[in-house]
C-alpha cells in the first residue's frame, strides 16, 4: 500500500506535536514505520489519507462496538449540537443516561460522569482512599489504568517492596503508596495485603486485562480476589473502561458474577466521544462532594454531546438482545480461523479471547500475566503487523494491546482477515 500522504502529515505533526501524536502508542514505536492517518470511517472500515480502506480491529481502542459512524449515535450528536455544545449547568440527559447505566450494570446505585477512563480510575482511587481512610493501593503489573501518577509505577521484587516510578515526574512519595501485584496470582495479592496490614484501601484491576494483550482471569481469580478483599476490609475496584458494556450489558461483573465495590467505565459508555464514569453503591458514592468530603469536579463532565452519544449507544446495546452473542460468535470464528492457519504454517503462537476481545501472542506458553506476555516474539509481531497492514487489515500497533471486535464486521471481513493472516504467516 502507498502511505505518502500519511508520511507527509506525520512529518508536519512532528513539528508541532511531541512525537507527532497525542497518544504514544499511535506513533508506531512498538512496530516501526510511520503511523497511518485516518480520514474517515464507516462500519467496520477506516479510510486513510492515502485512500486505502482498512478492516479495523482497533475500533478507537474499544468504543466502536457497533461500528464507526453508527447512525443513531451520529444523529443524536448532531441534534444535540444544534442546541448548544456545553453549558456548565445540569442537563436532563445526564440523569437519563445515569438511570440507564445503573439499570444495566449490577451492584451500582449511583454513577458520576467524567471525561476519560484515566479520570474515572483516578477519581475511584481517591474515593476509595477517602472512604476507607487508608492510603495504599494495590495494582497489577501489566494493567493500565491511565496516566495518573498513582498508576505509573514499575514492579519491585518481594511481597513488601514498594513500587518505584517508571515515568519521570512521578514522585517517590506517590510511588510508595502503590503496591504491585502479579495478575492471576492470588497468593501474591494476599502477601501484599498481609505485609501492609490495615494500610491498603483498595485493589484496582482490569477484570480482563487488555493492556498486555487480552489476558483473562484464571482459576476463579476474581472470585478469590473478592473474598480476599472482604476478609481484609479492602475495596475492590474493577477498571471496566475496556470491558464495561462490551463483554455483557453489565460488563465483567455480570459475565463473571463478581461484584466490585467501585466500577470505572469509558470507551463504549461514550459512544466514541470522550467520556468516563465511576459508579458504586450509594453509601460509597455519597462520600463524593457535594454530599461528602471527597472532592471531584470537571467543567466538561456530563457534556451534552458526550452524553447524547453515550445514551444512544447504551440504548442500542440495551435493546438488542442478540448483540453480545453475535459479537462472541464472530470473535470465536476469527480465533478458530487464525489458529488454524498459524498452526498449519507452523508459527509458534497462543491466542487469548474473552467475548469480543482477542489477542495473538507469538509464544507457545500460556499468557496469564505481564511476565508471560513479555516473552512473546516481538520481531515476529512486527512482521505480522506490517504484513496485515499491507493486506488492508489494521490491528493494534503493539504486541501488548487487545483487538476489539465490532458487530459491523461481516463474515466476509473475517474470512478476508484469516486469509491475510495465512499469507503473512508463511513469511514469519
Amino acid at each position: 500500500m502507498i502511505y505518502k500522504r500519511s508520511s507527509a502529515l506525520f512529518a508536519e505533526a512532528e513539528k508541532v506535536i511531541p512525537g507527532g501524536v497525542n497518544s504514544p502508542v499511535r506513533a508506531f514505536g512498538g512496530v516501526g514505520g510511520t503511523p497511518i492517518f485516518a480520514k474517515e470511517a464507516k462500519g467496520a472500515y477506516i479510510y486513510d489519507e492515502d485512500g486505502n480502506r482498512l478492516i479495523d480491529y482497533i475500533n478507537s481502542w474499544g468504543p466502536m462496538i457497533l461500528g464507526h459512524a453508527h447512525q443513531p449515535v451520529v444523529d443524536a450528536v448532531v441534534e444535540k449540537a444544534k442546541k448548544g455544545t456545553s453549558f456548565g449547568m445540569p442537563t436532563e440527559i445526564e440523569t437519563e443516561i445515569a438511570e440507564l447505566a445503573v439499570s444495566m450494570v449490577p451492584n451500582i446505585d449511583k454513577i458520576r460522569f467524567v471525561n476519560s477512563g484515566t479520570e474515572a480510575c483516578m477519581s475511584a482511587v481517591r474515593l476509595a482512599r477517602g472512604y476507607t481512610s487508608k492510603d495504599k493501593i494495590i495494582k497489577f503489573a501489566g494493567c493500565y489504568h491511565g496516566h495518573s501518577d498513582s498508576f505509573l509505577i514499575q514492579a519491585g521484587s518481594g511481597a513488601s517492596t514498594f513500587g518505584t516510578p517508571n515515568s519521570p515526574g512521578v514522585t517517590q512519595g506517590t510511588a510508595k503508596d502503590t503496591l504491585l501485584a502479579k495478575y492471576n496470582d492470588i497468593k501474591n495479592v494476599e502477601d501484599l495485603i498481609l505485609a501492609n496490614k490495615g494500610e491498603v484501601s483498595c485493589v484496582i484491576i482490569e477484570p480482563v486485562a487488555g493492556n498486555m494483550g487480552c489476558v483473562p482471569p484464571k482459576n476463579d481469580f476474581l472470585q478469590k480476589l473478592r473474598a480476599l478483599c472482604d476478609a481484609h476490609d479492602v475495596l475492590l475496584i474493577f477498571d471496566e473502561v475496556m470491558t464495561g458494556f462490551r463483554l455483557a450489558k453489565g460488563g465483567a461483573q455480570e459475565l463473571f458474577n463478581v461484584n466490585a465495590d467501585i466500577v470505572c467505565f469509558g470507551k463504549v459508555i461514550g459512544g466514541g466521544l470522550p467520556v468516563g464514569a465511576f459508579a458504586a453503591r450509594e453509601e460509597i458514592m455519597n462520600f463524593l462532594a457535594p454530599l461528602g468530603p471527597v472532592y471531584q469536579a470537571g467543567t466538561l463532565s456530563g457534556n451534552p454531546l458526550a452524553m447524547a452519544a453515550g445514551l444512544a449507544m447504551l440504548k442500542e446495546l440495551n435493546q438488542d438482545a442478540e448483540v453480545y452473542s453475535r459479537l462472541e460468535a464472530k470473535t470465536k470464528y476469527l480465533h478458530e480461523g487464525i489458529e488454524k492457519v498459524l498452526t498449519e504454517n507452523k508459527v509458534t503462537h497462543t491466542i487469548n479471547r474473552v467475548g469480543s476481545m482477542i489477542s495473538v501472542h507469538f509464544d507457545e506458553a500460556e499468557v496469564v500475566d505481564f511476565d508471560t506476555a513479555a516473552k512473546g516474539n516481538n520481531t515476529a509481531f512486527k512482521a505480522f503487523f506490517h504484513g496485515l497492514l499491507d493486506a488492508g487489515v489494521y490491528i493494534a500497533p503493539s504486541a501488548f494491546e487487545t483487538w476489539f471486535i465490532t458487530d459491523a464486521l461481516s463474515y466476509e471481513d473475517l474470512d478476508f482477515t484469516i486469509e491475510a493472516v495465512n499469507k503473512v504467516s508463511k513469511t514469519l
